[in-house]
């Protein structure tokens, strides 16, 4: 009776807890990076953004934040989504007067001030989504001028920045508070297939870590089926295997499947993995098949994140397959990160380590968790991209899971009954708030 009331209280507190946590994210509108295109002849400099005008009226550090929900200024943020769109050009002005103070074009070491040609500002459609308007600039430039360079002020987050008009373009990243290289107005700035590459792993890696809270928990699906390697291995794969086959073909523009459908299957896959874990403890002959047909869905919605940064067509390959690479090395890390949290309860189940120093570990690795969300950590959080608590809280719970794990490691599968079934509790509990949420809110 008392194991049964443990693993319960272990159920109740990653399903209510984790999800309370989570949950917010689901809420929360997404930053997106600005889109730059840059075209200099004739003695102008046409610049053309793709650009959420109200997060950078509202002076929200997008380097910060994952989504505008959790900036200090976010309810500022929420009043300019309400204005017309008349009235938010009207708020245009304030922006361009501080970035030709920056300035945020040289060309040949000289600022260029920049005019507006034209301002497009959709109406408000889906609160839940930004509104991205195109925003036309243009700065006269000398005759012979060599190069521009296009500095990216601090706090604008991600900047896509391509090249247009001449052969070789060049196509860059630049994160807020950086500066392009200088940009030659015959071309030859153009990505070698490394560079591409190298650019691209990142772009990647960060909408796994920290930015893919539902990719994440799919990993960790498929992580807690099992703590055996073998299980693991052929879920990866299938889903490896699937992610990558629609990431290219999305990318490649072949296959077009509207978010609104993609995104609530995704948090639907995330159901299905978890309930699994629930019921079964091992590899059914038929789970792989299953979690290629959740990667083809996942590899989708990489593919989306993936239109909105835009590939360089020079290098259109070499940039997939790095962001692909920057996917899978995301998830690898998500995996890693969980089996060290786990490690050592798992060697008390299987009988390969002393039960007392486990119980001190994660007893020190619980309060410590806990006790660094209340501390300031502003560095971390920049880092992350999101509260620290948002990772913290989760971890702690893992840990306390853990130590009962070993507390109670005569009954029978301890690991299964206290970590991996809650665990999959809550992970189902935040999956069917999304889906709900994504198909019906």
């Amino acid at each position: 009776m008392r194991n049964t009331f443990y693993m319960i209280l272990c159920k109740l507190a990653y399903a209510l807890v984790l999800s309370s946590v989570l949950v917010g994210t689901a809420r929360a509108h997404e930053v997106v990076p600005t889109i730059a295109d840059l075209t200099v002849a004739d003695g102008r400099a046409d610049l053309t953004l793709r650009i959420n005008l109200e997060a950078f009226i509202a002076g929200i550090d997008l380097d910060a934040v994952e989504n505008t929900d959790d900036a200090e200024n976010a309810n500022e943020y929420d009043t300019l989504r309400a204005l017309s769109t008349q009235e938010l050009a009207a708020r245009a002005p304030e922006i361009l007067a501080s970035w030709n103070g920056l300035p945020l074009v040289r060309a040949d070491g000289e600022a260029v001030a920049l005019q507006t040609v034209s301002l497009t500002v959709p109406e408000v459609v889906n609160m839940e989504l930004p509104r991205i308007a195109e925003w036309s600039l243009r700065g006269t430039v000398p005759n012979d001028t060599r190069g521009v360079v296009v500095a990216w002020p601090a706090g604008s987050g991600a900047l896509v920045l391509r090249q247009q008009g001449v052969e070789e373009p060049y196509t860059g990243y630049l994160d807020g508070g950086s500066e392009s290289p200088e940009i030659l107005m015959a071309g030859g700035g153009q990505q070698t297939a490394l560079q591409a590459f190298a650019t691209y792993i990142p772009v990647g890696f960060d909408h796994i870590l920290p930015k893919g809270l539902d990719h994440i928990l799919f990993v960790l699906g498929l992580f807690f089926l099992s703590t055996h390697l073998k299980p693991l291995i052929w879920q990866v794969s299938a889903f490896t295997a699937a992610h990558t086959v629609t990431l290219a073909l999305g990318a490649l523009g072949l296959v077009s499947v509207p978010g609104s459908i993609v995104e609530p299957l995704i948090a639907a896959s995330i159901v299905y993995v978890a309930v699994e874990n629930i019921f079964s403890s091992g590899l059914s002959r038929w789970r792989p098949l299953v979690i290629f047909g959740f990667g083809l869905l996942h590899g989708l919605g990489f593919a989306s994140v993936l239109g909105e940064f835009g590939l360089p067509e020079d290098q259109f390959i070499p940039a997939l397959i790095g962001f692909n690479v920057g996917v899978e090395l995301g998830q690898l890390t998500v995996i890693a990160i969980m089996f060290l949290c786990v490690w050592q309860a798992l060697r008390v189940a299987r009988g390969d380590g002393g039960t007392q120093g486990a119980k001190m570990f994660y007893v020190g690795m619980t309060v410590l968790a806990l006790l660094l969300c209340v501390v300031p950590m502003p560095n971390v959080a920049e880092m992350l991209e999101a509260p620290v608590p948002l990772f913290l809280v989760p971890l702690a719970l893992v840990f306390t899971a853990c130590f009962l794990s070993i507390q109670f490691r005569q009954t029978a599968e301890p690991f299964r009954r206290f970590v991996a079934i809650p665990a999959s509790v809550g992970i189902a509990v935040i999956g069917a708030y999304w889906f709900v949420e994504r198909v019906f809110l």
